[in-house]
């Protein structure tokens, strides 16, 4: 009976994390508040890792044609330098660029991040602060198309994806947004934000591939970790359909007021 409520929690957190995964409402904060109402302990690297690899899966699955688009382009620039190649060549570059802030705060930063700012308070205020903003943009509609892109533009993205590693400041919406500010269309905003997220996420799974392999507990938490996975999997990648028919309409403004209710809630009872 003891592991199939283990069982179970552990579903409900693969839940929780692939929903929340491609919205713009923080999956590392709804961990957080889902594991203090589970009456759970923070379960380390390993289980982080694993559940983002699962979203990573899912994620590079529905945006399979996108990367073989873009990866094809830019190794065709770099043969042929010719013109119809190279706004794939220039997006590709614009990825990497916008990858380096949240890359160099990760390594400099993400262990302090993790000790001081695990607080379903700090949550909380980091999700009325996504309402803020997602508030704010809820008007734009940007001219940029992918060809359209500039350094400052990635370099102004990439580092709203460094400020995403706070718990409760959604990865996505942060993105997102930043992308909506800086004038891109809805469509390239979300390629782009997602796009950014392949090269960011690979490299959490490789610096953290000892952590799983030394994990102390992976023994006895590998079917708990197993159904995370799967569900996490599954999960993301019916949200990302889902969040993908949100932005062609527009209406992130509904996940702002999401935001204010929930970080509301918590700073309230929790």
């Amino acid at each position: 009976m003891e592991n199939l409520l283990t069982w179970l929690k552990y579903l409900l957190l693969g839940i929780v994390q692939g929903v929340t995964e491609p919205i713009p409402v923080s999956s590392s904060g709804h961990l957080i508040i889902a594991q203090r109402l589970l009456g759970m302990k923070q379960n380390g690297l390993s289980f982080e890792i694993l559940t983002n690899t699962a979203s990573l899966i899912a994620i590079m699955f529905i945006f399979r044609n996108d990367i073989k688009s873009l990866i094809t382009g830019a190794y065709r620039y770099l043969q042929t330098r010719r013109a119809e190649h190279k706004a794939d060549f220039m997006f590709c570059l614009y990825i990497v660029i916008g990858t380096i802030p949240a890359a160099v705060a990760a390594v400099l930063f993400k262990d302090t991040i993790e000790r001081v700012f695990t607080s379903v308070h700090t949550v909380s205020i980091s999700l009325l602060v996504t309402g803020v903003a997602l508030w704010l943009i809820r008007n734009l509609r940007g001219q940029k198309r992918d060809g359209n892109l500039t350094m400052r533009d990635a370099l102004i993205v990439g580092l709203a994806q460094a400020v995403a590693l706070i718990p409760g400041i959604s990865r996505s919406g942060s993105t997102v947004i930043a992308s909506i500010a800086v004038g891109m269309k809805q469509e390239t905003a979300l390629k782009f934000s997602f796009m950014l997220y392949i090269p960011i996420s690979i490299g959490g799974l490789i610096l953290g591939a000892s952590d799983i392999a030394n994990d102390p507990n992976r023994a006895q938490l590998a079917i708990p970790y197993v159904i995370a996975f799967l569900t996490t999997l599954v999960a993301t990648y019916y949200a990302m359909r889902w969040f993908i028919g949100i932005m062609a309409k527009g209406n992130l403004i509904y996940f702002s007021y999401y935001c204010f209710a929930v970080g509301t809630l918590l700073l309230i009872f929790l």
